[in-house]
């Protein structure tokens, strides 16, 4: 368990600084990204690309391995229909990036730079999971 959770940290870690670096812990450049009409900065596509790009060439990959590194098996969704709960949680987490700018990774590590925004979105979005959490649970 304790390589396990070093291995979550240092991926978090690195994940962050990727973030940080290439300027999506800024909630205006994502801003600026979904401004299509306005003052466009396409650097978020670069970085979106990048990732889309390493995962379609390695994911297979990594998928021969047979099993992960610090785990006894692969843990990947088998649903293969989309439902309107799917759609709306879609919706819903566009609308609230869109409006502020952060999704949970970029506002996590807005927090490791002292990131005022990120001081409001994340008590926010914690609110949001409990919330979520607690209408489920009925």
């Amino acid at each position: 368990m304790k390589k396990f959770s070093f291995a979550a940290l240092l991926s978090g870690a690195l994940f962050g600084l990727g973030l940080a670096m290439s300027g999506m812990t800024d909630p205006r450049r994502v801003l600026g990204f979904l401004d299509v009409f306005g003052e466009f900065d396409p650097t978020l596509a670069f970085v979106l690309g990048g990732a889309v790009a390493t995962t379609t060439l390695l994911f297979r990959f990594v998928l021969r391995r047979g099993s992960p590194v610090l785990a006894d098996t692969f843990q990947l969704s088998n649903l293969k229909h989309v439902d309107a709960r799917l759609l709306g949680g879609a919706a819903l987490f566009g609308i609230g990036w869109g409006i502020a700018g952060y999704c949970p990774g970029p506002a996590l590590a807005g927090l490791g730079i002292g990131s005022t925004e990120a001081l409001w979105f994340v008590p926010a979005m914690l609110a949001g999971i409990l919330l979520h959490r607690l209408v489920n649970r009925a």
